[in-house]
């Protein structure tokens, strides 16, 4: 299994994802471990529950999956993971609308791995600054959740998945200025209601 590991650490994950459709199951095995981690933390931060993210997660390689025999390669295969991830994210928001009652959700959740939150913590602050860090925090995460669902994900690509203008033009099925206009309107409005922090 090491040895096979390699081989495919030497290939781009389009190039393996080809061949889990030529019934390569090592290599679909090797995706899914692979980008498990990211996918449960995107969609923990659409959804705001572990149980639901690692359920939505599975969900999203069983399209993967699925989908195998007829993938094309024409984009990067993140792009490809993210758009079915972002439809999945998408569309179970908008069907349980009901649910999104304001409930409170960390975009800063520990990982699991290392112990350390996507914002570098900042040393050295005496306990108000600490406080201050912390409410401008706890304002950053509603307001985000706030935004239209569109604005939402783009923030959350963008910010905490670091995909750039491109990647995400790509997985919302938009042109590159269109995102680039989604994600200025999403910064505007967030700099907006996040004056008193800023």
């Amino acid at each position: 299994m090491a040895a096979g590991q390699a081989v495919y650490e030497s290939l781009s994950d389009a190039e393996v994802m080809l061949r889990a459709g030529s019934d390569d199951d090592a290599a679909y095995d090797y995706l899914v471990r692979k980008h498990h981690r990211p996918v449960i933390a995107f969609m923990y931060r659409t959804c705001h529950n572990q149980a639901l993210a690692e359920e939505m997660a599975q969900e999203v390689f069983l399209r993967v999956y699925r989908s195998r025999k007829s993938y094309a390669a024409e984009a990067k295969f993140t792009t490809w993971l993210y758009r079915i991830a972002t439809n999945l994210a998408v569309n179970h928001a908008r069907d349980h609308k009901v649910e999104r009652s304001g409930k409170m959700v960390s975009l800063d959740e520990p990982d699991e791995d290392t112990g350390t939150t996507l914002d570098v913590a900042e040393t050295g602050l005496n306990a108000e600054e600490q406080l201050l860090r912390q409410e401008r925090l706890q304002a950053i995460k509603v307001h985000v959740m706030a935004l239209p669902e569109k604005q939402r994900v783009a923030v959350l690509m963008h910010k905490y998945q670091e995909m750039d203008y491109k990647e995400i033009a790509e997985v919302l099925k938009l042109s590159e200025s269109a995102t680039k206009s989604l994600l200025f309107r999403a910064y505007e409005a967030l700099r907006e209601r996040l004056k008193e922090f800023i």
